[in-house]
C-alpha cells in the first residue's frame, strides 16, 4: 500500500528534528523563515524570552512589491530584516530556514540578510 504523505508535514518533520539542536539566546537569536505559496515571513526570534525582536514580511506596505512569491521578493524581505534587527542592536544570529531547503528564496532571503550585517 503506497501512503501520499503531505509536503507540509513531512517540512514540519524535519523543522522539529532542527528545532530540537536549534535556539535563538538573548545574544544570538533565531532567524526564522515562513514560506507560503503567495508570501514569506522572516523573524528574529529570542526563545529564552520568548520574544519577537524584529520582524518582515513581503505584506510589509513600505516594499512596494509587485509580485510577492519570488527570489526578488525575498531578497528585499531579508534586507528589511536585517536592517531592523541591526538597529535593535542584533548582528549574529542563528538561520532558522523552517524546513525548507536551502535554496531559492530562502537562500535569497539569507543572502540578503547576509549582506545587510547579518553574521550566521
Amino acid at each position: 500500500m503506497i501512503t501520499k504523505q503531505d509536503k507540509n508535514a513531512t517540512r514540519k518533520k524535519r523543522h522539529g528534528r532542527v528545532r530540537a539542536k536549534l535556539s535563538g539566546t538573548s545574544a544570538r537569536p533565531r532567524l526564522n523563515v515562513f514560506r507560503s505559496n503567495q508570501h514569506i515571513y522572516a523573524q528574529v526570534i529570542d526563545d529564552v524570552l520568548g520574544v519577537t525582536i524584529a520582524s518582515a514580511s513581503t505584506l510589509d506596505k513600505e516594499l512596494n512589491l509587485e509580485s510577492t512569491s519570488n527570489a526578488d521578493a525575498a531578497q528585499k524581505v531579508g534586507e528589511l530584516v536585517a536592517k531592523r534587527a541591526v538597529e535593535k542592536g542584533i548582528t549574529n544570529v542563528v538561520f532558522d530556514r523552517g524546513g525548507y531547503l536551502y535554496h531559492g528564496r530562502i537562500q535569497a532571503l539569507a543572502g540578503a540578510a547576509r549582506e545587510n550585517g547579518l553574521q550566521f
